[in-house]
Protein backbone atom coordinates (compact mmCIF):
# COMPACT_ATOMS: atom_id res chain seq x y z
CA UNK A 1 0.00 0.00 0.00
CA UNK A 2 1.41 3.55 -0.64
CA UNK A 3 1.43 5.80 1.82
CA UNK A 4 1.87 9.53 1.69
CA UNK A 5 5.12 10.90 3.52
CA UNK A 6 5.39 12.79 6.55
CA UNK A 7 5.68 16.03 5.38
CA UNK A 8 2.87 16.17 3.01
CA UNK A 9 0.62 14.50 5.14
CA UNK A 10 1.14 14.33 9.06
CA UNK A 11 -0.26 17.77 10.16
CA UNK A 12 -3.82 16.85 9.12
CA UNK A 13 -6.22 15.20 11.25
CA UNK A 14 -6.74 11.48 10.93
CA UNK A 15 -3.55 11.15 8.80
CA UNK A 16 -1.72 8.01 10.65
CA UNK A 17 -4.24 6.29 8.62
CA UNK A 18 -2.23 6.88 5.34
CA UNK A 19 1.08 8.63 6.80
CA UNK A 20 4.24 7.24 7.25
CA UNK A 21 5.55 8.00 11.16
CA UNK A 22 8.58 8.06 12.68
CA UNK A 23 8.99 7.64 16.94
CA UNK A 24 10.22 10.47 16.05
CA UNK A 25 7.28 12.52 15.30
CA UNK A 26 5.30 11.09 18.66
CA UNK A 27 4.92 12.86 21.89
CA UNK A 28 5.75 11.12 24.79
CA UNK A 29 5.16 11.12 28.59
CA UNK A 30 8.90 11.10 28.68
CA UNK A 31 9.26 13.81 26.26
CA UNK A 32 7.53 16.22 29.76
CA UNK A 33 9.97 19.01 30.25
CA UNK A 34 10.56 19.97 33.93
CA UNK A 35 8.16 22.74 33.70
CA UNK A 36 5.60 20.31 32.88
CA UNK A 37 7.06 17.40 35.17
CA UNK A 38 6.41 20.56 37.90
CA UNK A 39 3.02 21.25 36.90
CA UNK A 40 1.63 17.91 37.24
CA UNK A 41 3.47 17.44 40.58
CA UNK A 42 1.77 20.36 41.56
CA UNK A 43 -1.85 19.60 40.36
CA UNK A 44 -0.80 16.34 42.51
CA UNK A 45 -0.03 17.59 45.76
CA UNK A 46 -2.79 19.83 45.45
CA UNK A 47 -5.23 17.07 45.07
CA UNK A 48 -3.78 14.76 47.52
CA UNK A 49 -3.57 17.58 50.25
CA UNK A 50 -6.87 19.56 50.24
CA UNK A 51 -9.20 17.03 47.80
CA UNK A 52 -8.74 13.59 49.07
CA UNK A 53 -9.65 14.18 53.02
CA UNK A 54 -12.41 15.86 52.01
CA UNK A 55 -14.12 13.26 49.98
CA UNK A 56 -16.66 11.95 52.13
CA UNK A 57 -18.18 15.46 52.38
CA UNK A 58 -18.12 15.65 49.27
CA UNK A 59 -19.97 12.72 48.72
CA UNK A 60 -22.93 13.94 50.98
CA UNK A 61 -22.49 17.09 48.93
CA UNK A 62 -21.87 19.34 51.99
CA UNK A 63 -22.82 23.16 50.75
CA UNK A 64 -20.31 24.82 49.31
CA UNK A 65 -17.52 22.47 49.72
CA UNK A 66 -16.55 21.29 46.25
CA UNK A 67 -16.71 25.70 44.93
CA UNK A 68 -14.52 26.34 48.08
CA UNK A 69 -12.15 24.12 46.80
CA UNK A 70 -12.18 25.11 43.32
CA UNK A 71 -11.32 28.49 44.76
CA UNK A 72 -8.68 27.30 46.74
CA UNK A 73 -7.26 25.65 43.49
CA UNK A 74 -7.78 28.85 41.49
CA UNK A 75 -5.55 30.77 44.39
CA UNK A 76 -2.61 28.44 43.50
CA UNK A 77 -2.76 28.89 40.03
CA UNK A 78 -4.54 26.41 38.88
CA UNK A 79 -7.55 27.13 36.94
CA UNK A 80 -6.24 29.30 34.21
CA UNK A 81 -4.53 27.07 32.44
CA UNK A 82 -6.76 28.08 29.16
CA UNK A 83 -6.67 31.50 30.12
CA UNK A 84 -3.63 34.07 28.10
CA UNK A 85 -1.51 35.99 30.94
CA UNK A 86 -2.49 38.77 29.65
CA UNK A 87 -6.02 38.05 31.51
CA UNK A 88 -4.29 36.01 34.51
CA UNK A 89 -3.54 32.70 33.42
CA UNK A 90 -1.41 30.53 32.75
CA UNK A 91 -1.91 29.52 29.51
CA UNK A 92 -0.16 26.28 29.29
CA UNK A 93 0.15 24.63 26.05
CA UNK A 94 -1.61 21.37 25.40
CA UNK A 95 0.75 19.06 26.65
CA UNK A 96 0.95 20.86 30.14
CA UNK A 97 -2.63 21.09 30.05
CA UNK A 98 -2.63 17.12 29.86
CA UNK A 99 -0.43 16.25 32.74
CA UNK A 100 -2.51 18.79 34.73
CA UNK A 101 -5.51 17.57 33.95
CA UNK A 102 -4.44 13.67 34.44
CA UNK A 103 -2.95 14.25 37.81
CA UNK A 104 -6.23 16.05 39.44
CA UNK A 105 -8.39 13.29 38.28
CA UNK A 106 -7.65 11.10 41.08
CA UNK A 107 -11.17 11.64 42.34
CA UNK A 108 -13.53 11.63 39.66
CA UNK A 109 -16.36 14.57 41.22
CA UNK A 110 -13.75 16.97 41.34
CA UNK A 111 -12.21 16.40 38.12
CA UNK A 112 -15.77 16.79 36.56
CA UNK A 113 -16.34 19.86 38.51
CA UNK A 114 -12.51 21.35 37.37
CA UNK A 115 -12.94 20.60 34.14
CA UNK A 116 -16.42 22.15 34.20
CA UNK A 117 -14.72 25.88 35.05
CA UNK A 118 -11.43 25.43 33.28
CA UNK A 119 -12.13 23.51 30.07
CA UNK A 120 -16.03 23.81 28.81
CA UNK A 121 -16.60 26.61 31.00
CA UNK A 122 -13.64 28.74 30.02
CA UNK A 123 -12.94 27.61 26.47
CA UNK A 124 -15.84 29.58 24.36
CA UNK A 125 -15.20 32.94 26.31
CA UNK A 126 -11.18 32.22 25.96
CA UNK A 127 -11.30 31.77 22.22
CA UNK A 128 -14.23 33.19 21.39
CA UNK A 129 -14.90 36.19 23.37
CA UNK A 130 -14.54 39.76 22.49
CA UNK A 131 -11.47 41.50 24.31
CA UNK A 132 -13.76 43.37 26.80
CA UNK A 133 -15.62 39.78 27.51
CA UNK A 134 -12.12 38.51 27.98
CA UNK A 135 -10.88 41.42 30.25
CA UNK A 136 -14.66 41.27 31.87
CA UNK A 137 -14.31 37.47 33.13
CA UNK A 138 -11.02 35.73 32.26
CA UNK A 139 -8.87 37.07 35.06
CA UNK A 140 -11.76 36.24 37.96
CA UNK A 141 -12.15 32.77 36.28
CA UNK A 142 -8.40 31.87 36.14
CA UNK A 143 -8.16 33.26 39.82
CA UNK A 144 -11.26 31.47 41.12
CA UNK A 145 -12.84 34.24 41.81
CA UNK A 146 -15.74 33.54 39.52
CA UNK A 147 -16.41 29.83 38.67
CA UNK A 148 -18.14 28.71 35.16
CA UNK A 149 -20.22 26.23 34.00
CA UNK A 150 -21.17 25.11 29.98
CA UNK A 151 -24.77 25.00 29.25
CA UNK A 152 -25.71 23.07 26.11
CA UNK A 153 -28.07 19.69 26.81
CA UNK A 154 -31.91 20.60 27.41
CA UNK A 155 -34.28 18.01 28.20
CA UNK A 156 -34.79 17.07 24.76
CA UNK A 157 -31.76 18.46 23.28
CA UNK A 158 -28.57 16.29 24.30
CA UNK A 159 -26.83 14.25 21.72
CA UNK A 160 -29.11 16.45 19.12
CA UNK A 161 -28.02 19.77 19.97
CA UNK A 162 -28.66 21.75 17.11
CA UNK A 163 -32.47 20.93 18.52
CA UNK A 164 -32.02 23.34 21.60
CA UNK A 165 -35.70 24.91 22.00
CA UNK A 166 -34.11 27.92 24.27
CA UNK A 167 -35.08 30.90 22.58
CA UNK A 168 -33.67 34.43 22.46
CA UNK A 169 -34.70 37.72 21.41
CA UNK A 170 -33.33 41.16 21.41
CA UNK A 171 -35.36 43.85 23.45
CA UNK A 172 -36.97 46.15 21.78
CA UNK A 173 -34.79 49.05 23.08
CA UNK A 174 -31.75 46.54 21.63
CA UNK A 175 -30.27 46.44 25.05
CA UNK A 176 -30.87 43.02 25.67
CA UNK A 177 -31.43 38.97 24.85
CA UNK A 178 -34.64 37.68 26.03
CA UNK A 179 -33.93 34.25 27.26
CA UNK A 180 -36.81 31.71 27.48
CA UNK A 181 -36.00 27.83 27.78
CA UNK A 182 -34.26 25.07 29.87
CA UNK A 183 -31.02 23.46 30.27
CA UNK A 184 -30.59 20.24 31.38
CA UNK A 185 -27.31 18.34 33.13
CA UNK A 186 -25.16 21.20 33.80
CA UNK A 187 -22.16 20.53 35.11
CA UNK A 188 -21.01 23.36 38.35
CA UNK A 189 -24.89 24.88 37.83
CA UNK A 190 -25.40 24.92 41.33
CA UNK A 191 -22.53 26.86 42.07
CA UNK A 192 -21.04 28.95 38.68
CA UNK A 193 -21.29 32.89 38.76
CA UNK A 194 -20.36 32.70 34.98
CA UNK A 195 -22.84 30.54 32.00
CA UNK A 196 -22.07 29.86 29.01
CA UNK A 197 -25.52 29.49 27.04
CA UNK A 198 -26.86 28.37 23.49
CA UNK A 199 -29.92 29.44 22.62
CA UNK A 200 -31.81 30.42 19.21
CA UNK A 201 -32.38 34.24 18.45
CA UNK A 202 -35.43 34.35 17.07
CA UNK A 203 -36.01 30.62 16.92
CA UNK A 204 -33.55 29.75 14.34
CA UNK A 205 -29.73 30.68 14.48
CA UNK A 206 -28.08 29.26 16.98
CA UNK A 207 -26.07 31.11 19.33
CA UNK A 208 -24.33 31.87 22.46
CA UNK A 209 -24.44 33.89 25.04
CA UNK A 210 -22.60 35.00 28.20
CA UNK A 211 -25.50 34.81 31.22
CA UNK A 212 -24.43 35.82 34.99
CA UNK A 213 -25.77 34.37 37.99
CA UNK A 214 -28.07 36.67 39.85
CA UNK A 215 -29.94 37.96 35.96
CA UNK A 216 -33.33 38.61 36.34
CA UNK A 217 -35.57 36.01 35.03
CA UNK A 218 -32.58 33.17 35.42
CA UNK A 219 -33.08 30.34 38.22
CA UNK A 220 -31.42 27.26 39.29
CA UNK A 221 -33.08 24.06 39.58
CA UNK A 222 -32.97 21.54 42.38
CA UNK A 223 -29.59 19.30 42.41
CA UNK A 224 -29.92 16.21 40.79
CA UNK A 225 -29.83 12.64 42.06
CA UNK A 226 -27.11 10.72 40.13
CA UNK A 227 -26.12 7.43 40.24
CA UNK A 228 -22.42 8.48 40.60
CA UNK A 229 -20.15 11.92 40.44
CA UNK A 230 -22.12 12.30 44.04
CA UNK A 231 -19.82 15.04 44.54
CA UNK A 232 -20.16 17.06 41.71
CA UNK A 233 -23.12 19.96 41.69
CA UNK A 234 -25.72 19.05 38.10
CA UNK A 235 -28.76 20.82 37.89
CA UNK A 236 -31.30 22.49 35.59
CA UNK A 237 -31.24 26.06 34.58
CA UNK A 238 -34.28 28.10 34.02
CA UNK A 239 -35.07 30.58 31.65
CA UNK A 240 -38.02 33.00 32.10
CA UNK A 241 -37.65 36.41 30.45
CA UNK A 242 -34.21 36.48 31.48
CA UNK A 243 -32.87 39.81 30.41
CA UNK A 244 -29.37 39.31 29.18
CA UNK A 245 -26.76 42.28 28.43
CA UNK A 246 -26.93 42.65 24.59
CA UNK A 247 -23.02 42.79 24.70
CA UNK A 248 -23.17 39.14 26.31
CA UNK A 249 -23.63 37.44 22.78
CA UNK A 250 -20.55 35.21 22.87
CA UNK A 251 -19.12 35.22 19.16
CA UNK A 252 -21.74 36.00 16.32
CA UNK A 253 -25.30 35.46 15.76
CA UNK A 254 -25.82 31.73 14.16
CA UNK A 255 -22.48 30.74 14.83
CA UNK A 256 -22.99 29.24 18.48
CA UNK A 257 -22.05 25.73 16.65
CA UNK A 258 -18.76 27.06 16.07
CA UNK A 259 -18.35 27.83 19.56
CA UNK A 260 -20.17 24.34 20.88
CA UNK A 261 -18.32 21.96 18.58
CA UNK A 262 -14.49 23.90 18.80
CA UNK A 263 -15.33 23.51 22.92
CA UNK A 264 -16.20 20.17 22.68
CA UNK A 265 -13.31 18.84 20.87
CA UNK A 266 -10.95 20.65 23.69
CA UNK A 267 -13.66 18.77 26.21
CA UNK A 268 -13.77 15.25 24.72
CA UNK A 269 -9.50 15.12 24.72
CA UNK A 270 -9.80 16.80 28.32
CA UNK A 271 -12.18 14.17 29.03
CA UNK A 272 -10.11 11.00 27.69
CA UNK A 273 -6.78 12.55 30.03
CA UNK A 274 -9.29 12.39 33.30
CA UNK A 275 -10.51 8.78 32.62
CA UNK A 276 -6.40 8.00 31.89
CA UNK A 277 -5.42 9.32 35.87
CA UNK A 278 -8.53 7.28 36.97
CA UNK A 279 -7.47 4.44 35.75
CA UNK A 280 -4.17 4.68 37.02
CA UNK A 281 -5.40 5.50 40.09
CA UNK A 282 -8.07 2.26 39.82
CA UNK A 283 -4.70 0.44 39.07
CA UNK A 284 -3.34 1.38 42.17
CA UNK A 285 -5.99 0.87 44.40
CA UNK A 286 -6.29 -2.74 42.76
CA UNK A 287 -2.85 -3.65 43.19
CA UNK A 288 -2.79 -2.59 46.92
CA UNK A 289 -5.20 -5.01 47.68
CA UNK A 290 -4.34 -7.93 45.87
CA UNK A 291 -1.26 -8.01 47.99
CA UNK A 292 -3.35 -7.44 51.07
CA UNK A 293 -6.36 -9.64 50.82
CA UNK A 294 -5.48 -13.18 51.69
CA UNK A 295 -6.80 -16.66 50.18
CA UNK A 296 -6.27 -20.17 50.21
CA UNK A 297 -3.13 -19.20 52.39
CA UNK A 298 -1.72 -16.53 50.20
CA UNK A 299 -2.53 -13.15 48.66
CA UNK A 300 -4.25 -13.43 45.51
CA UNK A 301 -1.97 -11.37 44.06
CA UNK A 302 -0.13 -14.54 43.56
CA UNK A 303 -3.38 -15.79 41.47
CA UNK A 304 -2.68 -16.20 37.73
CA UNK A 305 -6.08 -14.86 37.27
CA UNK A 306 -5.71 -12.00 38.84
CA UNK A 307 -2.38 -11.27 37.51
CA UNK A 308 -4.14 -11.72 34.43
CA UNK A 309 -6.53 -8.45 35.11
CA UNK A 310 -3.54 -6.43 36.65
CA UNK A 311 -1.65 -6.97 33.74
CA UNK A 312 -4.13 -6.27 30.94
CA UNK A 313 -5.93 -3.03 32.76
CA UNK A 314 -2.10 -1.70 32.86
CA UNK A 315 -1.79 -2.77 28.74
CA UNK A 316 -5.20 -0.78 27.66
CA UNK A 317 -3.46 2.08 29.85
CA UNK A 318 -0.41 2.36 28.52
CA UNK A 319 -2.09 2.32 25.00
CA UNK A 320 -4.53 5.10 26.17
CA UNK A 321 -1.49 7.15 27.68
CA UNK A 322 0.36 6.67 24.31
CA UNK A 323 -2.57 7.94 22.32
CA UNK A 324 -3.41 10.83 24.58
CA UNK A 325 0.10 12.36 25.08
CA UNK A 326 0.67 11.89 21.01
CA UNK A 327 -2.44 14.22 20.32
CA UNK A 328 -1.41 16.67 23.00
CA UNK A 329 2.25 16.82 21.52
CA UNK A 330 0.56 17.14 17.91
CA UNK A 331 -1.49 19.72 18.86
CA UNK A 332 1.24 21.47 20.16
CA UNK A 333 3.39 21.14 17.03
CA UNK A 334 0.19 22.94 15.20
CA UNK A 335 -0.02 25.26 17.39
CA UNK A 336 3.56 26.40 17.55
CA UNK A 337 3.32 26.94 14.09
CA UNK A 338 4.12 30.42 12.42
CA UNK A 339 1.58 32.59 11.55
CA UNK A 340 -1.97 34.57 12.50
CA UNK A 341 -3.01 35.22 16.35
CA UNK A 342 -2.17 32.32 18.50
CA UNK A 343 -5.81 31.89 19.90
CA UNK A 344 -6.83 31.31 16.64
CA UNK A 345 -4.27 28.96 15.46
CA UNK A 346 -5.01 27.10 18.92
CA UNK A 347 -8.86 27.19 17.96
CA UNK A 348 -7.33 25.55 14.14
CA UNK A 349 -5.56 22.91 16.04
CA UNK A 350 -8.53 21.86 17.94
CA UNK A 351 -10.71 21.25 14.67
CA UNK A 352 -8.01 19.78 12.50
CA UNK A 353 -7.35 16.84 15.03
CA UNK A 354 -10.91 16.57 15.97
CA UNK A 355 -10.85 13.05 15.05
CA UNK A 356 -7.99 12.42 17.38
CA UNK A 357 -10.19 14.16 20.36
CA UNK A 358 -13.03 11.64 19.87
CA UNK A 359 -10.38 8.84 19.45
CA UNK A 360 -9.04 9.62 23.36
CA UNK A 361 -12.72 10.46 24.46
CA UNK A 362 -13.94 7.04 23.67
CA UNK A 363 -10.58 5.57 24.69
CA UNK A 364 -10.15 7.12 27.48
CA UNK A 365 -14.10 6.38 28.85
CA UNK A 366 -14.20 2.37 27.81
CA UNK A 367 -10.49 1.94 29.20
CA UNK A 368 -11.47 3.41 32.24
CA UNK A 369 -14.83 1.19 32.48
CA UNK A 370 -13.10 -1.84 32.05
CA UNK A 371 -10.53 -0.73 35.06
CA UNK A 372 -13.12 -0.01 37.33
CA UNK A 373 -14.79 -3.52 36.30
CA UNK A 374 -12.13 -5.72 36.72
CA UNK A 375 -11.12 -3.61 39.91
CA UNK A 376 -14.64 -4.74 41.36
CA UNK A 377 -13.71 -8.07 40.22
CA UNK A 378 -10.61 -8.12 42.43
CA UNK A 379 -12.33 -6.87 45.17
CA UNK A 380 -14.64 -9.23 45.30
CA UNK A 381 -17.69 -8.70 47.44
CA UNK A 382 -15.72 -5.69 49.32
CA UNK A 383 -15.89 -4.29 45.58
CA UNK A 384 -19.42 -3.98 46.26
CA UNK A 385 -19.14 -2.25 49.37
CA UNK A 386 -19.69 1.76 49.45
CA UNK A 387 -17.08 1.64 52.28
CA UNK A 388 -14.46 0.51 49.59
CA UNK A 389 -13.00 2.78 46.65
CA UNK A 390 -14.40 0.46 44.28
CA UNK A 391 -17.82 0.69 44.45
CA UNK A 392 -17.44 4.70 44.02
CA UNK A 393 -15.43 3.90 41.47
CA UNK A 394 -17.49 2.28 39.63
CA UNK A 395 -20.51 4.50 39.84
CA UNK A 396 -18.60 7.55 38.43
CA UNK A 397 -17.02 5.81 35.74
CA UNK A 398 -20.16 4.81 33.95
CA UNK A 399 -21.30 8.35 32.88
CA UNK A 400 -17.61 9.19 30.99
CA UNK A 401 -19.51 7.40 28.03
CA UNK A 402 -22.06 10.05 27.96
CA UNK A 403 -20.43 13.23 28.83
CA UNK A 404 -19.17 15.32 25.84
CA UNK A 405 -21.07 13.38 22.91
CA UNK A 406 -22.55 9.77 23.81
CA UNK A 407 -19.32 7.00 22.45
CA UNK A 408 -22.02 6.29 19.41
CA UNK A 409 -22.09 10.16 18.56
CA UNK A 410 -18.05 10.21 18.96
CA UNK A 411 -17.64 7.04 16.41
CA UNK A 412 -20.10 8.58 14.06
CA UNK A 413 -18.35 11.72 13.92
CA UNK A 414 -14.68 9.66 13.64
CA UNK A 415 -16.09 8.73 10.25
CA UNK A 416 -17.38 11.32 9.29
CA UNK A 417 -14.99 13.82 9.78
CA UNK A 418 -12.45 11.26 8.12
CA UNK A 419 -14.90 11.04 4.72
CA UNK A 420 -15.83 14.58 4.51
CA UNK A 421 -11.74 15.44 4.69
CA UNK A 422 -11.38 12.50 1.85
CA UNK A 423 -14.08 14.30 -0.35
CA UNK A 424 -12.59 17.50 0.21
CA UNK A 425 -9.07 16.65 -0.84
CA UNK A 426 -7.83 17.30 2.61
CA UNK A 427 -6.43 13.15 3.19
CA UNK A 428 -5.36 10.37 0.58
CA UNK A 429 -7.61 8.03 1.43
CA UNK A 430 -8.78 7.37 -1.95
CA UNK A 431 -5.48 6.74 -3.49
CA UNK A 432 -4.46 4.55 -1.14
CA UNK A 433 -7.42 2.88 -1.65
CA UNK A 434 -6.58 2.37 -5.30
CA UNK A 435 -3.15 1.18 -4.43
CA UNK A 436 -4.74 -1.42 -2.10
CA UNK A 437 -7.10 -2.77 -4.64
CA UNK A 438 -4.21 -3.06 -7.43
CA UNK A 439 -2.27 -4.79 -4.71
CA UNK A 440 -5.11 -7.21 -4.20
CA UNK A 441 -4.75 -7.92 -7.68
CA UNK A 442 -1.10 -9.05 -7.22
CA UNK A 443 -0.84 -12.36 -6.79
CA UNK A 444 0.35 -13.20 -2.94
CA UNK A 445 4.34 -13.80 -2.60
CA UNK A 446 5.85 -16.03 -0.10
CA UNK A 447 6.37 -13.63 3.04
CA UNK A 448 9.67 -13.59 5.37
CA UNK A 449 9.60 -13.97 8.46
CA UNK A 450 9.87 -11.05 10.33
CA UNK A 451 12.73 -9.49 11.91
CA UNK A 452 13.86 -7.06 14.19
CA UNK A 453 12.31 -5.97 17.77
CA UNK A 454 9.28 -4.62 16.80
CA UNK A 455 9.13 -6.53 13.18
CA UNK A 456 6.16 -8.16 13.54
CA UNK A 457 4.15 -5.13 15.35
CA UNK A 458 4.93 -2.68 11.96
CA UNK A 459 3.50 -5.24 10.13
CA UNK A 460 0.51 -5.80 12.37
CA UNK A 461 0.50 -2.11 12.23
CA UNK A 462 0.58 -1.84 8.24
CA UNK A 463 -1.99 -5.15 7.37
CA UNK A 464 -4.90 -2.95 10.08
CA UNK A 465 -4.48 0.35 7.88
CA UNK A 466 -5.10 -1.95 4.77
CA UNK A 467 -7.99 -3.80 6.30
CA UNK A 468 -9.41 -0.41 7.20
CA UNK A 469 -9.17 0.97 3.37
CA UNK A 470 -10.48 -2.49 2.70
CA UNK A 471 -13.80 -2.42 4.96
CA UNK A 472 -13.88 1.56 4.43
CA UNK A 473 -13.85 1.16 0.98
CA UNK A 474 -16.29 -1.38 0.20
CA UNK A 475 -18.25 0.76 2.36
CA UNK A 476 -18.43 3.30 0.10
CA UNK A 477 -18.32 1.96 -2.88
CA UNK A 478 -22.17 0.47 -1.81
CA UNK A 479 -23.25 3.00 -0.25
CA UNK A 480 -21.95 6.13 -0.97
CA UNK A 481 -23.83 9.54 0.54
CA UNK A 482 -26.04 7.04 2.28
CA UNK A 483 -23.22 5.31 4.74
CA UNK A 484 -23.93 7.83 7.41
CA UNK A 485 -27.46 5.93 7.60
CA UNK A 486 -25.67 2.45 8.29
CA UNK A 487 -24.81 3.51 11.92
CA UNK A 488 -23.70 -0.30 12.72
CA UNK A 489 -21.21 -0.12 9.64
CA UNK A 490 -19.72 3.19 10.21
CA UNK A 491 -19.06 2.16 14.50
CA UNK A 492 -17.01 -0.56 13.49
CA UNK A 493 -14.99 1.54 11.02
CA UNK A 494 -14.61 4.05 13.61
CA UNK A 495 -13.58 0.78 15.99
CA UNK A 496 -10.73 -0.24 13.66
CA UNK A 497 -9.71 3.56 13.67
CA UNK A 498 -9.03 3.69 17.32
CA UNK A 499 -7.34 0.33 17.16
CA UNK A 500 -4.81 1.58 14.42
CA UNK A 501 -4.26 4.77 16.55
CA UNK A 502 -3.81 2.52 19.45
CA UNK A 503 -1.67 0.31 18.32
CA UNK A 504 0.55 2.83 16.11
CA UNK A 505 0.96 5.44 19.29
CA UNK A 506 2.00 2.26 21.66
CA UNK A 507 4.26 0.92 19.09
CA UNK A 508 6.27 4.79 18.05
CA UNK A 509 6.37 4.73 21.98
CA UNK A 510 8.36 2.08 22.42
CA UNK A 511 10.67 2.53 19.72
CA UNK A 512 11.67 5.52 20.92
CA UNK A 513 11.67 4.37 24.33
CA UNK A 514 14.08 1.51 22.74
CA UNK A 515 16.15 3.89 20.92
CA UNK A 516 17.09 5.76 23.82
CA UNK A 517 17.04 3.79 27.26
CA UNK A 518 17.49 0.27 24.76
CA UNK A 519 17.18 -2.74 27.15
CA UNK A 520 15.61 -0.81 29.74
CA UNK A 521 12.28 -0.86 28.24
CA UNK A 522 11.79 -4.06 27.80
CA UNK A 523 8.50 -3.97 29.68
CA UNK A 524 7.15 -1.44 27.80
CA UNK A 525 7.70 -3.61 24.75
CA UNK A 526 5.77 -6.49 26.84
CA UNK A 527 2.81 -4.15 26.82
CA UNK A 528 3.29 -3.13 23.07
CA UNK A 529 3.31 -6.45 21.62
CA UNK A 530 0.56 -7.79 23.78
CA UNK A 531 -2.36 -4.64 23.06
CA UNK A 532 -0.92 -5.32 19.15
CA UNK A 533 -1.84 -8.89 19.23
CA UNK A 534 -5.21 -8.56 20.65
CA UNK A 535 -5.77 -5.42 18.93
CA UNK A 536 -5.49 -7.05 15.39
CA UNK A 537 -8.05 -9.98 16.48
CA UNK A 538 -10.33 -6.97 17.31
CA UNK A 539 -9.26 -5.28 13.91
CA UNK A 540 -10.15 -8.64 12.17
CA UNK A 541 -13.63 -9.39 13.63
CA UNK A 542 -15.07 -5.24 13.08
CA UNK A 543 -13.91 -5.42 9.66
CA UNK A 544 -15.76 -9.03 8.78
CA UNK A 545 -18.70 -7.69 10.69
CA UNK A 546 -18.60 -4.58 8.50
CA UNK A 547 -17.97 -6.57 5.16
CA UNK A 548 -20.73 -8.91 5.73
CA UNK A 549 -23.42 -6.11 6.08
CA UNK A 550 -21.64 -4.59 3.08
CA UNK A 551 -21.93 -7.58 0.35
CA UNK A 552 -23.08 -11.14 0.01
CA UNK A 553 -21.90 -14.00 -2.64
CA UNK A 554 -18.44 -13.90 -4.20
CA UNK A 555 -17.70 -9.87 -3.81
CA UNK A 556 -18.29 -10.94 0.16
CA UNK A 557 -16.01 -14.43 -0.46
CA UNK A 558 -13.53 -11.68 -2.50
CA UNK A 559 -13.56 -9.37 0.85
CA UNK A 560 -12.93 -12.16 2.90
CA UNK A 561 -9.89 -13.92 1.02
CA UNK A 562 -8.52 -10.39 1.08
CA UNK A 563 -9.09 -9.92 5.28
CA UNK A 564 -7.51 -13.35 5.77
CA UNK A 565 -4.64 -11.90 3.76
CA UNK A 566 -4.19 -9.03 5.80
CA UNK A 567 -5.28 -10.32 9.19
CA UNK A 568 -2.69 -12.93 9.69
CA UNK A 569 -0.32 -12.37 12.36
CA UNK A 570 2.09 -14.43 14.46
CA UNK A 571 1.33 -16.09 17.98
CA UNK A 572 2.50 -14.07 21.08
CA UNK A 573 2.61 -15.94 24.62
CA UNK A 574 -0.20 -13.24 26.20
CA UNK A 575 0.23 -15.19 29.28
CA UNK A 576 3.76 -14.49 29.91
CA UNK A 577 3.27 -10.42 28.68
CA UNK A 578 0.46 -9.72 31.03
CA UNK A 579 2.22 -11.35 33.71
CA UNK A 580 5.32 -9.87 33.39
CA UNK A 581 3.45 -6.49 33.08
CA UNK A 582 1.60 -7.76 36.56
CA UNK A 583 3.98 -8.34 38.71
CA UNK A 584 6.21 -5.10 37.62
CA UNK A 585 2.79 -3.02 38.70
CA UNK A 586 2.69 -5.22 42.06
CA UNK A 587 6.12 -4.48 42.57
CA UNK A 588 5.29 -0.51 42.51
CA UNK A 589 1.67 -0.61 43.88
CA UNK A 590 0.68 1.81 40.47
CA UNK A 591 1.22 1.48 36.79
CA UNK A 592 4.40 0.82 35.76
CA UNK A 593 5.23 3.29 32.36
CA UNK A 594 4.79 6.93 34.79
CA UNK A 595 6.67 8.83 32.99
CA UNK A 596 8.13 6.58 30.52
Amino acid sequence: MATTTVSQALGRGGAFLVATTSPADVFTPADLSDDQRLIGQTAAEFVTKEVVPLIPDLEKHKEGLMAQLLKKAGEVGLLGASIAESYGGSELDKVAATILTEKISVYASFAVAFGGTTGIGTVPIAYFGSAEQKKKYLPRIATGEWLSAYCLSEPQAGSDALAARTRAELSADGRHWVLNGQKMWITNGGFADVYIVFAKVDGEKFSAFIVERGTPGFSIGAEENKMGIHGSSTVPLFFENARVPAENLLHEIGRGHIVAFNTLNAGRHALGVSCLGGSKKTLEETSKYAKERIAFGKPIATFGLIQAKLGEMAIRIYALESMIYRTAGTIDLAVRTPGGDKVQRAMQALEEYAIESSINKVAGSETLDYCVDEGLQIFGGYGFHEDYPMARAYRDSRINRIFEGTNEINRLVIIQMLMKRTMAGMLPLISAAKALAEELLTPMSLEEASAGDFAEEERVLAQAKKIFLLAAGAAVEKFREKLADHQEIVASLANIVMEIYAIESSLRRAQKAAAQRGAAVSLMADATRAYAYDAMDRVEKEARTALAAISGGDLLATHLAALRRFAKHAPADMITLRRRVAQAVLAQDRYPFEGR
